[in-house]
Order: structure tokens, then C-alpha cells, then sequence
């Protein structure tokens, strides 16, 4: 799938919600399904700096394509990382470099969110696209 797929899934599936009440338990539902980062790779050089709560970011390369494991000390901030590795994760470094965010916007989740979570949230982004351009310059 590619990651414009992905995001038209998101966009979908957060339609189907009446209120915000709603998708913010989606959004922790989420969390509940997000590839845990194992304990050796939670260590202060993965935690994404200007988030509200601690979250950690792994990156690997397989076959051209990077995957992503994360953690959160909070659940909200799960589910949040959840999504974005829903569409960013398999896919190749040039594909992520080049996508567009504005999913993001179209499910309405940086505006309900607090203004350090939505810092988050945009650093969150900044590093995923971060790893993306080291494995591409690495290639």
C-alpha cells in the first residue's frame, strides 16, 4: 500500500466518528496496536526531543524500505506515534522524504490536541522524515 492509501484509510476511518470524545479513544485504541521499540533501543538518543511526554523512536532498514518500533509513557502520545508509523513504516526512504502530512489536518488531530502535543506531534513527523533522509543518504 502506499502511504497516500494509508492516509485515505485514516481519513476514512476517523469519519465514521461523530465527536472528538470518540477519536480520542480511536487514537488510544491505536496505541494498543503499535510496534513496541524493545527496551535496548529506549535509550535517550531515541526519545524525540519537544514532546510533551517521553517517546522513543527506532528505525531500521530491511530490503530498501525503513520500519519503525516506538514507545510512549503516555497513552494518548501511543496512539498518536501509532498512526504515524501505520504510514510510514515499510516504506522507502524517498516515499516518506516526499509525502505529505496533510492527513494530519484532514482528521483533525492537530487542532484538538494541546499546543505541546501538537509540538509533538510535528517533531514526531521531523524525525520520522530525519531517519528517512539518513537511510536515503546512505544509499
Amino acid at each position: 500500500m502506499t502511504i497516500k492509501d494509508i492516509q485515505e484509510e485514516i481519513i476514512d476511518e476517523f469519519s465514521m466518528f461523530d465527536d472528538w470524545d470518540e477519536r480520542y479513544q480511536y487514537v488510544i485504541d491505536l496505541g494498543k496496536t503499535l510496534p513496541l521499540a524493545e527496551e535496548q533501543y529506549k535509550t535517550d538518543e531515541n526519545i524525540i526531543k519537544g514532546c510533551q511526554s517521553r517517546v522513543w523512536l527506532h528505525a531500521e532498514e530491511k530490503e530498501g524500505k525503513v520500519f519503525f518500533t516506538a514507545d510512549s509513557d503516555a497513552i494518548l502520545t501511543k496512539g498518536i506515534i501509532a498512526i504515524l508509523i501505520r504510514v510510514f513504516s515499510g516504506q522507502e526512504p524517498k516515499d516518506i522524504l516526499e509525502a505529505d502530512t496533510g492527513f494530519i489536518d484532514e482528521i483533525g488531530l492537530k487542532e484538538h490536541l494541546s499546543p505541546t502535543r501538537a509540538n509533538g506531534l510535528v517533531s514526531m513527523v521531523k524525525q520520522i522524515k530525519m531517519y528517512a533522509l539518513a537511510f536515503s543518504a546512505k544509499n
